[in-house]
């Protein structure tokens, strides 16, 4: 069974939303929380952050951004680049994918959804009723 992202609790929240936001469309078809798309947003104004750098501009605990970051690179809505550092060492580098990039993972994310529920409804049978 394929894991469907889309919450149906905020998908029918989202249906009764005249004009829904970006911030709330991403959360439903994701299903990601507020501190994640935070998180994104952050990101898109700020490529190339580090996780210091992002739990200043988000006020939050680095580990608590660094999972936010983990979930959203699961997702596909961020990539990380490692950077070498001139004293040796190195340190990640943070950036959101792309506006136009995540749109169209949006609506590939909800057409694989819709998808797999159009496959459940073919499923039924009168047992089911």
């Amino acid at each position: 069974m394929v894991e469907a992202d889309p919450s149906p609790q905020r998908f029918r929240e989202l249906m009764l939303d005249e004009q829904p936001g970006f911030a709330d469309v991403l959360a439903c078809v994701f299903n990601v929380q507020e501190h994640e798309v935070r998180t994104f947003l952050t990101l898109q104004d700020h490529p190339g952050s580090t996780v210091a750098e992002l739990a200043d501009q988000l006020e939050r605990d680095r580990s608590n951004v660094n999972r936010s970051l983990s979930t959203l690179r699961d997702k596909g809505l961020a990539e990380r680049e490692r950077r070498l550092l001139d004293g040796g060492g190195h340190v990640y580098q943070y950036s959101a994918t792309p506006m136009p990039e995540a749109r169209e993972l949006m609506h590939d994310t909800l057409d694989e959804w819709t998808a797999y529920v159009h496959d459940r409804i073919d499923e039924f049978g009168e047992e089911d009723i």
